[in-house]
């Protein structure tokens, strides 16, 4: 790898690798019962998932805005283990480490894209619980399936705008100094670290994405909740508080599983050195442990799920 002539198109100024080499967990200890743990991981998420997506589909009871976001969570969930849990087992378990340019800014672009719509939707479905708590008498004129069949296209339409456009800025770099990626897949900031002309283009547009999908989210699901706090205070019999507080359980512990992992890993990185093979473990668990525990908390934690479960096995 200390000579590029051989893996490289270049001209005078530009120089585009023809592969990368993916590093992440090279210097982790028997790291290959991380990775027969991964696979337990993704045949759950699949399983899981399928199940919340067939009973949502075939029960009309779950035909509702609230389900549509659920439905749509299940997607991104397969979505982005699928993207990321078999390709990781491929490079690191079967020394697969060499990924050619092409693949490389394909995998960085879906592995973004789920996981900043896992973010989005969470949003999404904070306001439908904001509602309804909130604006109870008015829930079903304020959010409809049309409404939020809506919602979700323009969060997705908007995450796939976001990340094209932070893929689209890495074709802009040369890569002269290394191939070597330090993470267990094509990550945006490893990537582009590693250019030798300037990137400071890509580090103000990624500090903007972090903005977008996960500062802003998490803040609005923070109003909402203060919202709901407050509209619950007013509620005068204790019994409908209970039961308006278990329609938001699963949900916060939705956002507790997703964001508290990533946002932990963050502000090591800020206050502290965290060691790299720390980073890069604490950082794929918190990828592909929330799309399992999603649908298996969805399916414990709501008593309408339950039902469903209910009137399916009785027919």
């Amino acid at each position: 790898m200390s000579s590029l002539n051989s893996t490289v198109s270049t001209n005078s100024t530009f120089v585009r690798p023809q592969f990368f080499y993916i590093n992440g967990f090279s210097n982790i200890p028997h790291v290959k019962f991380y990775f027969i743990f991964l696979c337990f991981v993704y045949t759950v998420t699949v399983i899981a998932n399928s199940f919340i997506m067939f009973i949502i589909f075939i029960d009309q009871n779950l035909h509702t805005p609230k389900y549509l976001a659920v439905f749509n969570l299940a997607v991104v969930d397969m979505g982005g283990s699928t993207a990321l849990i078999p390709k990781m087992i491929e490079t690191f378990l079967f020394n697969s480490q060499f990924i050619t340019y092409e693949a490389c800014l394909a995998s960085m672009f879906f592995v973004h894209f789920f996981n900043f719509m896992q973010s989005l939707t969470l949003v999404a479905l904070a306001y439908d619980r904001f509602v309804a708590i909130c604006f109870p008498l008015n829930y079903h004129s304020i959010i409809t399936n049309g409404k939020m069949v809506l919602v979700l296209v323009i969060i997705w339409i908007m995450t796939a705008g976001l990340v094209l456009t932070a893929v689209g800025l890495v074709t802009r770099l040369s890569f002269c100094k290394s191939i070597v990626i330090n993470s267990y897949f094509c990550d945006h900031g490893p990537v582009y670290q590693l250019a030798c002309n300037s990137n400071s283009l890509n580090h103000i547009y990624a500090q903007f994405c972090i903005s977008i999908v996960l500062f802003i989210p998490l803040i609005l699901i923070a109003l909402s909740y203060m919202c709901i706090v407050f509209a619950l205070l007013k509620i005068a019999s204790g019994e409908e508080r209970l039961r308006a507080t278990k329609t938001c359980t699963s949900h916060l512990i939705l956002v507790a599983v997703f964001y508290l992992p990533i946002c932990g890993t963050y502000l090591a990185v800020i206050l502290s050195a965290i060691h790299p093979d720390a980073r890069i473990l604490n950082t794929s668990l918190s990828s592909t442990i929330p799309p399992m525990l999603n649908p298996i908390i969805y399916t414990l934690k709501t008593e309408e799920i339950l039902e469903a479960f209910k009137r399916l096995y009785h027919r």
